[in-house]
């Protein structure tokens, strides 16, 4: 009885198989980095359509809690949507009057206390270990204004700049709001339309991701929400009890930049603790500092474990390199909107990992539910209609 034995690889052969299978995957790799930066082509020559909707869509899952709870106590869509866009609009527009009232009532306060902080720098530089003479502040000083003089063209071409950044910031805002009324009034509709066009195959796949997509920002918007309300107020209170000016915009910016995760705490406590530095002094300063960084601990420790639940399950550093690169590409919006876009692409990572397993035979086949549409109300009879029967 004989045994047919496999034949033996040489060196060659088995260099060879390694290579082939290096450059296949490699191939395939600069393929689809080649369609990664076609869409990140095609995102920055659209940015000014894509950031309103992205913007949008973030704000709608905001408004749609409460717009689902007024239809579903008998409000019409578009009377539901417009109400919470409206009350949104006004609760906005008086913070920020409350925010201008309390900047503009402590703005001479601020000013006197820099003129004192400018001095006692001055006192300093001309004192011990330094001993810079006079003559030689008044020189350096000198040599700024000539250069700030002599770059009056520049400074004139960035306010224009400026200007024109402000006008498109407004009609950015103002499409913001109507594509965040459409897609709360309109919303339900969406994914049943979705899956009738993309058929029962692709179409209940996308509509699953995009449900749970939505779930996802959902959830994350809401608790940062929360998250960044409490570190608010925290803070707020403590600026207040050491006497801080600006105590109420500081805490409206803490707010503001508890949406943008490390880097806006970040920036907050930083422009808290130089608030305290130059109206109330080192002391003040060193007690905003650890109050700042309680609340931080707090947040990070406490808060966001038990009110996130690891529901976004991304790392702390894939968190930071998300910013990072938001930032770096888009600015303020791109670090706004970089968290979320990372817990969308999670979401989708994830479903496709779910849909691998389900081929390898790793986990039970668990077909996507198709989206229902919503019911169309029965039009009434008329008076002198015979009701229908069955």
């Amino acid at each position: 009885m004989t045994t047919t034995e496999p034949p033996l690889r040489g060196r060659g052969s088995a260099i060879g198989a390694g290579v082939s299978w290096t450059a296949r995957w490699s191939l395939r790799l600069v393929l689809v980095a080649a369609g990664v930066a076609l869409v990140g082509w095609v995102i920055a020559w659209l940015w000014s359509i894509v950031m309103p909707v992205l913007l949008a869509l973030i704000l709608a899952t905001l408004l749609w809690p409460p717009t689902d709870w007024l239809r579903r106590r008998g409000f019409p869509p578009a009377a539901a949507a417009g109400t919470v866009v409206l009350a949104g609009m006004i609760a906005l527009a008086g913070i920020i009057a409350l925010v201008t009232t309390s900047v503009s009532g402590s703005i001479g306060q601020i000013a006197q206390s820099a003129s004192s902080g400018i001095q006692a720098i001055q006192q300093w530089l001309s004192g011990p270990p330094l001993n810079l003479a006079q003559s030689q502040l008044d020189a350096a000083l000198m040599q700024v204004t000539n250069q700030l003089q002599q770059s009056v063209s520049t400074i004139a071409t960035s306010v224009l700049t400026g200007i024109g950044g402000v006008a498109s910031g407004v009609v950015t805002a103002l499409l913001t709001i109507v594509l965040a009324f459409l897609f709360v009034k309109d919303g339900p509709r969406f994914l049943p339309w979705l899956h009738g066009v993309a058929g029962d195959g692709a179409g209940g796949h996308l509509a699953e991701v995009l449900r749970r997509v939505w779930k996802t920002l959902g959830e994350f918007i809401r608790t940062q929400a929360v998250v960044s309300l409490v570190d608010a107020v925290l803070i707020g209170i403590g600026l207040v009890v050491v006497g801080v000016p600006l105590a109420l915009p500081l805490a409206v910016l803490t707010f503001i930049g508890g949406f943008v995760p490390i880097v806006g705490a970040l920036v907050a406590g930083a422009l808290a603790v130089l608030v305290a530095l130059v109206s109330n002094g080192f002391t003040a300063a060193v007690i905003v500092l650890v109050i700042i960084l309680v609340v931080q601990q707090l947040e990070g420790n406490v808060l966001q474990p038990i009110l996130q639940a690891r529901s976004l399950g991304l790392h702390a550093a894939v968190v930071l390199l998300a910013v990072t690169a938001g930032s770096t590409l888009y600015g303020i919006a791109g670090a706004f909107l970089s968290v979320p876009v990372a817990a969308a692409a999670a979401v989708v990572l994830r479903y496709l990992g779910e849909q691998i397993d389900m081929r390898a035979g790793i986990a039970p086949v668990v077909a996507p539910v198709p989206p229902v549409a919503e019911p169309e109300p029965e039009p009434e009879p008329l008076a002198d209609e015979p009701p229908r029967t069955s």
